[in-house]
């Protein structure tokens, strides 16, 4: 990847971010935020994000206004694009997946950043499928938080 790479990032990697400050995922939304690379997200992906965090559940992690404030710092270091056309089913072996392959197809990010199973075993997926591990190897490693 040349230039600041764009990536699809899913859901999972995202509440990862949040339940898990110091790891992996996290590092991807500080490097984001460095802007080493954009995040795409569309208006389906946030409030699928903005349902998943406001599941009681995840009171344990933060309150709702952390998780809307969460979904909004999203908001703020990515870039905003349209919903896929529907009908891209059967990119993945779990249906509710197939809009993120859409997503990541037409508009030709550089990868779609996933931990789920059923995407990262996509074989010679265009863009890829990487990993949250595999993506911050290929921005350079660990992300530390830069100056304020």
């Amino acid at each position: 990847m040349t230039g600041r790479p764009r990536a699809v990032v899913d859901t999972n990697v995202l509440v990862a971010a949040v339940i898990k400050p110091s790891g992996v995922c996290a590092q991807l939304i500080v490097a984001a935020v460095d802007r080493r690379w954009q995040p795409a997200v569309s208006s389906i992906l946030l409030a699928e994000l903005t349902e998943v965090l406001r599941r009681p559940k995840f009171r344990r992690w933060l309150t709702i206004r952390e998780a809307d404030a969460f979904v909004c710092g999203i908001r703020d270091v990515a870039e905003i694009v349209a919903d896929p056309p529907s009908g891209a089913a059967g990119a993945s072996r779990d249906p509710d997946d197939d809009y993120l392959v859409a997503l990541a197809r037409v508009h030709a990010v550089d990868a779609l950043v996933s931990g789920d199973g059923d995407l990262t075993v996509l074989a010679q997926q265009q863009p890829p499928v990487r990993t949250p591990g595999e993506f911050l190897s290929l921005l350079g490693g660990v992300s530390t938080p830069g100056p304020n």
